[in-house]
């Protein structure tokens, strides 16, 4: 088949040069007969498989499906196993290895000789990692998401891997489920390969991926083990290998209106509040200009129509047969930007054909929403100057609005030492604030921001409370619970400044975060405050503390956001 534009790849393996006959007998060497890979695309597969990431327990079988659709269509696969970042396990948070990923996935991509890529990722950080290293490096792109696991089963009761763990933990510290109850719940939890099955960040931002245009339709709802994902694995291989020869590329389908879409998206599910700081970040790779206030704008005029936990009653295998993510963007039709250009090569209004609710208690109608607004809301305030996130439809409304002394920790190991202290002085009235777990601070911005609930008033009933900090919470969770403060107190934000005692008030109807103290009292503060020192004192923590930007930016890395193009590899 004549190509569009001429291969990449052939400038490793095309003349006559020793370069050229080095490369060439190399693939003798890998096996590889000059007709099986000579003048075919070549297509990358970046596999975030590992032994230790249980989402993504899968992607070994499921990268074979992808070069099962490379070759049908005329490639040439490589697989490339690069970073899994477990939010399970690794610490103190995948976040602080985000960037990593997304640099190996660029210099992967630039280094070698590959036309095209497929992405496999789902786990929270992987999907923009990849993303990010992908639109830097510009090449024809898929994204393959590992997909959700099947839900989770307790004695008849659905069980939502994060949501309940978190519910039933509380459970257990009031004391109304034993110690073998909350062994059963360890085992029936997570039941199946695949990311969480509730609307977290893993499935808001795979949801975000295909809104964007970089997924085959309908790829980001399909459960990990329906056979369904097998057929999606090996068609993303089959349709990259056509981008190439058409020259289609991530930086075509990653514009404007693609972002906006997909912030529309994420509202409409009721997303992860982690999505703000990934889009940032992703539309900064792409050099489109993404703030916080774009996401409050859209907030305001987008309704939430999944009911997924946890702002929602469902899952998403339940999710997924009510019509999955095209179903739910099918109601919002007239919202979207229906011209621009996907993977597909078509539009998405053309991806979009066909697409139907089955289910309207588990997709709602625009006229019969979850919530009237996104569920996001972005404060500002003294206590927040460059901005913080609560995603407050998962909250208690009756804390939407409310003003309490604030109850301060500094650093997670101060909350660990004293939140069930008998002494403590809290009520159900207090707010919770924790300082320094920020990007600097945390270090990585950690998913400390579901801050404990003390257990004395688990006891008395308490299931909720403000809670405010410059960390994360993970998409699972829930309540009334103020994230990302910036800047962060590592750097000095008035966080750092806030005393036990001082009234703190939220007003998620007005988008007020503040501490009510005078400007002269915080001057005062300020100039009496020490700077900490820095976390790391060698390697990749460096690199990461002495370059990363606040939450309200993206948590970047300033110098691959930055304009600029390098150099192709001069591979003779």
């Amino acid at each position: 088949m004549e190509h569009a534009v001429k291969l990449r790849s052939a400038e490793w393996f095309e003349g006559e040069g020793l370069r050229a006959f080095s490369h060439n007998a190399r693939m003798r060497q890998l096996g590889m007969n000059p007709e099986e890979h000579l003048g075919k695309p070549v297509i990358a597969i970046l596999n975030t498989w590992s032994g230790i990431n249980p989402c993504h327990m899968h992607l070994r079988e499921r990268a074979q499906q992808v070069e099962r659709g490379v070759w049908e269509a005329g490639g040439y696969p490589l697989e490339f196993p690069v970073s899994t970042l477990s939010e399970t396990y690794q610490k103190p948070t995948p976040m602080l290895y985000r960037n990593m990923l997304s640099m190996e996935t660029e210099e992967i991509l630039r280094s070698y000789p590959v036309d095209g890529c497929v992405l496999m990722g789902g786990c929270d950080k992987t999907t923009p990692a990849l993303l990010m290293g992908a639109a830097s490096a510009g090449l024809p792109t898929v994204f393959v998401p590992a997909g959700p696991m099947l839900r989770g089963n307790w004695r008849g009761q659905k069980l939502a891997s994060g949501t309940d763990m978190w519910r039933f933990w509380d459970e257990k510290r009031a004391g109304t489920i034993s110690s073998a109850d909350w062994a059963e719940i360890q085992s029936g939890l997570a039941r199946s390969p695949g990311t969480c099955m509730t609307m977290g960040t893993a499935s808001t931002m795979t949801a975000a991926a295909e809104a964007l245009g970089l997924t085959l339709p309908g790829a980001s709802s399909i459960p990990a083990v329906d056979s369904a994902h097998h057929r999606m694995a090996a068609a993303s291989g089959m349709r990259v290998v056509e981008m190439v020869r058409q020259g289609l590329t991530i930086g075509d389908v990653l514009s404007p209106e693609a972002y906006e879409d997909a912030i529309r998206t994420v509202l409409a599910l009721g997303g992860s509040t982690n999505s703000y700081i990934h889009l940032i970040a992703m539309a900064g790779r792409s050099q489109i200009s993404l703030s916080l206030d774009d996401f409050d704008r859209l907030s305001r005029e987008v309704p939430v129509l999944a009911s997924v936990q946890p702002a929602g009653e469902h899952l998403m295998e339940d999710f997924y047969y009510a019509g999955g993510l095209r179903g739910l963007l099918s109601q919002l039709r007239d919202s979207l930007h229906l011209k621009r250009i996907t993977v597909t090569g078509r539009t998405f209004g053309e991806d979009l054909e066909g697409a139907e609710v089955y289910d309207s208690s588990v997709i709602r109608p625009v006229d019969d929403p979850v919530s009237t607004e996104g569920g996001l809301a972005v404060l500002r305030g003294n206590l927040a100057p460059d901005g913080a996130v609560i995603k407050y439809v998962a909250a208690d409304p009756a804390l939407w609005k409310h003003t309490g002394p604030a109850v301060v920790f500094h650093g997670y190991k101060d909350l660990q030492a004293r939140i069930n202290d008998p002494a403590l002085e809290v009520t159900k009235d207090s707010v919770i604030v924790l300082a320094g777990g920020g990007p600097k601070g945390g270090p990585g911005m950690p998913e400390y921001g579901m801050l404990p609930i003390p257990d004395k008033l688990l006891r008395e009933g308490v299931r909720d409370m403000v809670r405010v900090s410059d960390a994360r919470m993970s998409g699972t969770s829930y309540g009334a619970c103020v994230l990302h403060v910036a800047p962060e107190a590592h750097v000095g934000g008035p966080l750092a400044l806030v005393q036990d005692g001082d009234l703190v008030t939220l007003d998620v109807e007005a988008r007020v975060l503040r501490v009510e103290i005078s400007d002269e009292e915080m001057a005062r503060r300020r100039a009496a405050w020490t700077p900490p020192p820095p976390k790391f004192e060698r390697g990749y923590g460096v690199l990461y503390y002495e370059h990363i930007t606040q939450a309200n930016e993206g948590c970047d890395f300033e110098f691959l956001s930055r304009p600029g193009v390098n150099p192709e590899p001069n591979a003779h």
